[in-house]
């Protein structure tokens, strides 16, 4: 039990309902093929707040929220968060299954996250700003 109580505490996070809905059946569905990021994924959707569309802030990452952010190895980047069909890393769209994309789901401008990489190591992110999807 102790590994509760030295983990950073996590920030609070907000995702709206159909999303919440969509990523849950995302993150089952690939718990055979990548276990660590569908479970990350499926932790990060059980602690959140879920929201109706109109009523979430409008600095917090949702799918298809522009996103920048500075990593603690002074890394900083700016992507957008899309589903896993819709990924493109050399045009900047992440796929929230990934570890930095199950990180960054919900998050508000200003809010850290931890999220360990594929190769195992921890990384600590800041959210700098979100700008939400075009409509």
């Amino acid at each position: 039990m102790a590994d509760k109580t030295t983990r950073k505490k996590l920030p609070s996070i907000v995702i709206n309902a159909e999303d919440h809905a969509r990523l849950t059946a995302i993150a089952s569905s690939a718990l055979d093929r990548v276990p660590d990021v569908a479970e990350a994924l499926l932790s990060e959707l059980d602690r959140a707040r879920i929201a109706a569309p109109g009523k979430l802030p409008k600095d917090s990452v949702q799918m298809g929220s522009t996103v920048a952010f500075d990593a603690d190895n002074g890394f900083a980047k700016e992507v957008r968060l899309v589903y896993p069909g819709e990924a493109d890393i050399e045009a900047g769209k992440i796929s929230v299954l990934t570890p930095i994309g199950a990180a960054l789901i919900g998050l508000s401008v200003e809010q850290s996250i931890d999220w360990v990489d594929r190769a195992g190591k921890v990384h600590r992110m800041t959210i700098r700003s979100v700008m939400p999807q075009a409509d």
